[in-house]
């Protein structure tokens, strides 16, 4: 695998959440990628890696971007698509209360109209302040909004 490991999940982010394109693939309804179609595409596209590259990519992510299906044969991401795919997740009770990290900037509009989900497919909540503080940082400083879950949860 040349490049770092961090180039690679970028790209692997870019490939299963928004552009398979990027690699000449495509994602399944469920947003699986046939592994050795993903690792001749790569190849392709000048970005070789071997299976156990990828498992050590995969195994290696501390956010847990990606998937492999049960037989090994399928990657996936796990979650952030702009491409509409459904992973078929099971709605769960959500903790009484779940942390938004965001900027002041956004702040008052959040608590004016709520959380909008935009042009992504969900809202990223937290289940801990610091991982919300996390996310909100990416964009500057972070404000960390508190949302009553359990309340919303019918």
């Amino acid at each position: 695998m040349e490049g770092s490991p961090s180039r690679h999940s970028k790209f692997l982010s870019l490939v299963l959440r928004h552009k398979p394109e990027a690699a000449g693939i495509a994602l399944d309804a469920n947003g699986w990628a046939d592994v050795l179609e993903l690792l001749a595409a790569l190849h392709r596209r000048n970005r070789p890696m071997t299976r156990p590259q990828l498992e050590q990519l995969v195994a290696g992510c501390p956010k847990q971007r990606f998937a492999f299906s049960e037989d090994g044969t399928r990657i996936r991401a796990n979650q952030g698509h702009s491409v509409g795919v459904d992973l078929q997740l099971t709605p769960l009770r959500p903790p009484e209360l779940l942390f938004h990290g965001t900027v002041p900037r956004f702040a008052d509009s959040i608590r004016r109209d709520g959380l909008q989900k935009m042009n992504r497919h969900h809202v990223h909540l937290s289940e801990d302040r610091e991982t919300a503080s996390t996310v909100g940082r990416r964009r500057g400083t972070p404000t960390v909004l508190t949302i009553r879950s359990g309340d919303m949860f019918g």
